[in-house]
């Protein structure tokens, strides 16, 4: 074939290639896949917290009584690792600042598929919980003690086993699932998994999600004055209790029906 009939189609075919790359950018820029899965809470109305109880999509907005019974349980954060006493945690704090009873049940390195130091996973705890408490609201709070097992095991199946379980024991009960905090900086990734995952499984359930992490509870400007970083701590002081006990009822204050 003449060098001149075949010019025409070798700048067809590289129009084709570059409309076709534009194209693929174009997809791969809206899917963006390295993202955080977005719970399906945040993607309805785009309203936030604002919609609570009236964005179908939304949790309901919580009804909590001025004398509730709270349960909150979780990992060592819960226990009250590093105040100067456990009581100082910020479980117990959160009692005093809104008058709440708090029935704290917090077991120093354990999550939803490790074992602690003094007590079982989540699921065996749960198993063994009073079904007699009848709580109004409970927290499950955490846990960072899960970073180095959620990519390698069935993380969604045992946190799904153990929320059924609660939800079973405690039907009457609004549930709240507090994500894990960072206790060093950057956010591990391990860390950014686990509260990308509690988050997706919250949203299933129509759960409120509060993500430390995402409303930035601790970052560099104030990691110090909220995390002792002594020897084998890396927990709250006590005055980083005090403070998440104040984040923590701000942030249930704010899903509250008004």
């Amino acid at each position: 074939m003449p060098e001149a009939s075949r010019r025409p189609r070798v700048r067809v075919g590289v129009v084709w290639a570059m409309a076709a790359a534009v194209v693929a950018a174009a997809v791969i820029g809206a899917w963006q896949p390295w993202q955080r899965p977005t719970p399906a809470s945040d993607v309805a109305g785009g309203a936030g917290l604002q919609n609570a109880g009236t964005d179908a999509s939304a949790p309901a907005a919580l009804t909590i009584p001025s004398d509730a019974t709270v349960l909150v349980f979780g990992d060592s954060w819960t226990y009250g690792s590093a105040a100067s006493d456990p009581t100082l945690g910020y479980a117990y704090e959160l009692g005093r600042r809104t008058g709440w009873t708090t029935v704290v049940d917090g077991v120093r390195g354990s999550g939803y598929l490790k074992p602690g130091i003094d007590g079982p996973s989540f699921g065996e705890r749960i198993a063994a919980l009073d079904p007699e408490l009848d709580p109004d609201l409970i927290i499950v709070q955490g846990s960072i003690n899960d970073r180095l097992l959620v990519a390698k095991s069935d993380y969604a199946g045992a946190v799904n086993a153990a929320w059924d379980a609660l939800s079973a024991t405690y039907p009457d009960a609004s549930i709240v699932v507090l994500g894990p905090a960072p206790q060093v900086l950057p956010v591990e990734g391990g860390t950014a998994l686990i509260d990308a995952e509690l988050s997706r499984l919250a949203a299933e359930r129509g759960w409120w999600y509060i993500s430390p992490i995402d409303d930035t509870w601790i970052v560099a400007s104030n990691y110090f004055d909220v995390i002792d970083t002594g020897v084998g701590r890396n927990h709250p002081s006590t005055a980083g209790h005090a403070y998440l006990a104040e984040r923590l009822a701000q942030a249930l204050a704010e899903r509250m029906a008004v």
